[in-house]
């Protein structure tokens, strides 16, 4: 019996170290740690339902997912409500619960050997802990319907009621070389503009570049906010497109 076992037992340790060292081999480690800007930038006034922890070369962020500022989808009578901008939108009655979100990135992001695509769901995280989704929202690209029900920052709750950001808003990044979170492949993100207040001409096809930027001394590769309007609704969507590493788990 154990000599009938033993085969199987080596086919299953092969396999499981395969799978590992196909995981590990997809990238290669950058030379840019993040830890210390994602420490220092990582925070929520408001609710403080952020924090990060190291696990060896893994931080893992945790978030409620409640946002620091005004939104209509606190609910009429909380003190951070505020009205939806522009259009009616009074048979809104979409609300947003807290969820217990952890992300886990690389301290040391680097290019993966292929580049997956962006899917829905999160694909990052907000520096007040709020996910980051792309263009997509159900079956399909973000159309009329999804952001008429944005609020002033580009963001609204889903089916879940889980509320997440789409495009630049009023209260995220407007026009501007902010950092605004980080994508799950561990990459920076930031606003339209590069921090001498020009618009990047060198962007890849995943709305990326390798430079300095007003966190990282040493050249790291980051994206940008897309800085052409979004087919008719007048926004910028913060990603589409692959990631340029390999991204990590978020878990809610």
């Amino acid at each position: 019996m154990r000599e009938l076992l033993l085969p199987f037992v080596l086919m299953f340790l092969i396999s499981c170290q395969s799978e590992d060292m196909a995981d590990s081999s997809n990238v290669t480690p950058g030379s840019v740690n993040i830890t210390s800007v994602v420490q220092a930038s990582y925070i929520n006034k408001y609710t403080e339902g952020v924090s990060v922890q190291l696990n060896g070369y893994k931080i893992s962020i945790s978030s409620t997912g409640l946002p620091d500022h005004k939104t209509p989808y606190w609910g009429e009578g909380h003190e951070m409500y505020e009205d939806f901008p522009g259009a009616n939108h009074a048979n809104m009655n979409t609300t947003m619960i807290s969820f217990n979100y952890v992300m886990t990135i690389p301290t040391y992001p680097g290019e993966g050997s292929y580049k997956e695509q962006t899917e829905l769901g999160p694909v990052g995280m907000a520096l007040n802990g709020v996910p980051i989704y792309n263009d997509y929202e159900g079956g399909g690209v973000l159309q009329e319907n999804a952001w008429s029900t944005f609020d002033a920052t580009g963001a609204h709750p889903g089916p879940r009621e889980d509320y997440h950001y789409h495009t630049e808003g009023t209260y995220l990044t407007v026009d501007d070389s902010n950092l605004i979170g980080f994508l799950r492949d561990g990459f920076p993100i930031y606003g339209r503009q590069d921090m001498d207040g020009t618009y990047p001409g060198d962007l890849d096809e995943n709305g990326g570049h390798e430079t300095v930027t007003s966190d990282f001394v040493e050249a790291i590769y980051h994206y940008h906010v897309s800085n052409e309007m979004y087919s008719t609704s007048g926004l910028y969507v913060i990603k589409s497109g692959a990631y340029h590493g390999t991204k990590g788990t978020f878990t809610q």
